[in-house]
């Protein structure tokens, strides 16, 4: 590797860190910028309505003749959830392996970009040269097959970006982590690691994928009815081992949940999932079969109020709803924010009478414990280091384990969102901001809904609206009908009447006192109006509703 310095290098993140989830990573070498990941983020609480978030790309939109591709490492949606969208405003090549991009294809499918777009497969032992830019990866373990991690190389050293990995000493696939390869990169000097967070606080090793095996086949030989297990659509290994378990077990299995569906027959078609035969049964036919005789496999670990099993928690399937002597298996952990989702729909499941199990006896992480982080951070001893993937305090954590490792902590940068770091000869040090933030996607809207929105909701959601309806005499100004107030999520009208006529005859009085001024501009008649209400009903109620006043001129 040459070593003249002479690459012009900032990196940056316009998502996943500070959070869980939306990870959007940059490296930019001279002119050319690579993008690494474009994961979406499930909304908290407070964003009413929003189905999901994603990175706000603006700064790539501007500046995309300079975008040469975008590398995922692995499917989930929290790493190329947003692709669909971002792939609207920057149609580049997408870099993934070919598990990564089946399931790409299928969300590229449901919005009608599958054939625009420049998908390029890739494995472990690529080479690919992205814009003037050599990129290599390493094959890692996670909760999925086929990740990977990325290197890039520059003049100045090599930019390594892992991915969501851990060592598992037992893959499901067989597959172990290339560590005779991040060794390799080691000594060849990597300048900047960016390593995943998620699990910097937690002290030892991640439990192997292959020890749920064991739990979920004692699960499956235990359960006196059906067997109705919920994970993540993309965690093919414990889709693997809910079939394998099933088998052994003499069951069928039937799918319930569109997501479900489409991802296990894509892994089936590319090789991903290894079925017996006539193992899967449609929805419609399971009543030919004993409970006994039946697993159900269905989306909703994270208790999505349209999901497989929220559905069949409430009954609302015909064929499929929860029965009291369901074992119901939750083989996932909840992402921040889902908690309470979670929480809701085990309640209602125990109240139907059926049993529940959510512990680690179905599910282990899929990312790296803090010995896992450190050896990570030996294999690859990195000059600098920016813990990435994960909220402040994990990032923080991150930051301890390197510098146990030797990195030297002025080399280790806590970033916040487009904060840039720059390197030149091998230095690097903090280089102002690039754009950043969220953008909401709320139904087909990408964007539109905004703070302003999200506070009109909320106000709705808390003190609800009240609408004035008042028609004027065009030349005169006088009122030829109305006040007429309505109230929605307000107050109920029939126990209200007397504060809705107090509040009618502020509205005659502050629009008469107008006529008297000579006001008449529609946008100062509204404004008086709302003013005047917006201190009456608080005084009165101690809430402010939202006022809509609607005026008309005839």
């Amino acid at each position: 590797m040459s070593k003249s310095n002479a690459d012009k290098i900032r990196v940056y993140a316009l998502g996943g860190i500070g959070e869980v989830g939306k990870n959007m990573f940059v490296v930019e070498v001279n002119e050319d910028i690579i993008v690494l990941e474009a994961g979406l983020m499930f909304p908290e609480d407070d964003m009413l309505g929003v189905d999901v978030v994603i990175p706000d790309v603006s700064y790539l939109v501007q500046n995309k003749e300079r975008v040469k591709g975008i590398v995922v490492s692995h499917g989930h949606e929290d790493h190329a959830g947003a692709l669909p969208y971002v792939l609207q405003k920057i149609n580049v090549p997408v870099y993934g392996t070919k598990l990564t991009l089946g399931l790409l294809e299928e969300q590229l499918k449901a919005n009608g970009m599958h054939k625009k777009s420049d998908l390029r497969v890739i494995h472990a032992d690529s080479k690919e040269k992205i814009g003037n830019v050599p990129v290599s990866f390493f094959r890692t373990n996670h909760s999925m097959p086929d990740c990977i991690g990325v290197s890039i190389e520059t003049e100045q050293g090599l930019i390594v970006y892992t991915g969501d990995f851990k060592f598992d000493q037992m893959p499901v696939d067989g597959k172990f982590t290339e560590m005779d390869k991040l060794t390799r990169i080691g000594k060849k000097g990597v300048l900047c690691l960016l390593s995943d967070s998620t699990n910097a606080e937690r002290p030892g090793t991640t439990p192997s994928e292959q020890s749920t095996a064991e739990g979920i086949n004692d699960v499956f030989q235990e359960a006196q009815g059906r067997v109705v297990v919920t994970t993540f659509a993309s965690n093919l290994h414990r889709i693997q081992q809910v079939i394998d378990a099933a088998a052994k077990t003499k069951r069928k299995v039937t799918i319930f949940g569109q997501s479900m569906n489409k991802t296990v027959q894509m892994a089936r078609r590319l090789g991903y999932l290894k079925t017996p035969k006539q193992i899967f049964v449609k929805p419609e036919d399971i009543h030919g079969y004993s409970d006994q005789q039946l697993t159900v496999l269905c989306s909703g670990n994270q208790g999505e109020p349209m999901s497989g099993l929220t559905q069949m928690a409430k009954g609302a399937d015909r064929e499929l709803s929860i029965q009291p002597s369901d074992t119901v298996v939750i083989a996932a952990t909840p992402t921040p924010g889902s908690e309470k989702s979670v929480s809701r729909i085990m309640d209602h499941i125990y109240k139907i009478g059926a049993e529940v199990i959510y512990s680690d006896r179905v599910h282990v992480s899929g990312h790296a414990s803090q010995e896992e982080l450190m050896l990570m951070l030996n294999l690859l001893q990195p000059k600098h280091f920016i813990p990435v993937h994960g909220e402040f305090r994990m990032q923080y954590a991150h930051q301890e384990l390197a510098e146990r490792t030797g990195v030297d902590r002025d080399n280790i940068f806590l970033l916040d969102k487009g904060e840039v770091v720059e390197f030149s000869k091998q230095q690097a040090s903090r280089s102002g901001k690039v754009p950043s933030g969220n953008v909401l996607i709320d139904g087909l809207g990408i964007g539109d809904v905004g703070n302003i929105v999200l506070r009109d909701r909320r106000l709705l959601s808390e003190d609800g609206i009240l609408v004035v309806v008042v028609t004027l005499q065009k030349k005169t100004g006088v009122i030829v009908s109305g006040p007429d107030i309505i109230s929605r999520g307000f107050v109920y009208v029939r126990e209200s009447e007397k504060l809705l006529e107090e509040a009618n005859q502020k509205v005659n009085d502050t629009l008469k006192k107008c006529m008297d001024e000579n006001i008449s501009e529609w946008s100062s008649l509204k404004s008086n109006i709302r003013d005047i209400l917006s201190r009456f009903l608080y005084e009165k109620t101690k809430r402010r509703p939202m006022i809509l006043p609607i005026i008309m001129e005839v």
